[in-house]
């Protein structure tokens, strides 16, 4: 087995940024999240996080809705459907490429010494 340079598992480069990854999966464990606990659970700035949001609503991965609890301004975000699958493919294609690559060492490895 080996890894064809020529068709490489389907990563998606949007999704394949550290920051984005961190923020799809998070999304990816509740039906909805507020703005602020987004931020904190993936460690990112609120300049940081909004930069995130909107590249990833405008490739249809995320929901934004907006409203307000008494006065003060709240925004919520969730996974849209598009954004559920197109993880799934990501994390697929990352296992596809980890698998191949341990499989490929294996081979290598019990070859070594001969």
């Amino acid at each position: 087995m080996s890894i064809d340079p020529r068709r490489p598992p389907a990563l998606d480069e949007l999704i394949h940024h550290p920051t984005r990854l961190a923020v799809m999966a998070f999304l990816s464990g509740c039906a909805e999240a507020e703005f602020r606990a987004v931020r904190e659970g993936c460690s990112v700035s609120e300049s940081g996080l909004s930069k995130v949001v909107a590249r990833l609503e405008a490739a249809s991965y995320i929901k934004v809705r907006k409203g307000a609890i008494g006065r003060r301004p709240r925004t919520w975000l969730r996974l849209s459907n598009e954004g559920r699958q197109a993880l799934t493919d990501h994390l697929a294609a990352l296992q596809a490429i980890a698998a191949e690559a341990a499989a490929l060492g294996a081979t290598v490895d019990s070859s070594v010494g001969d």
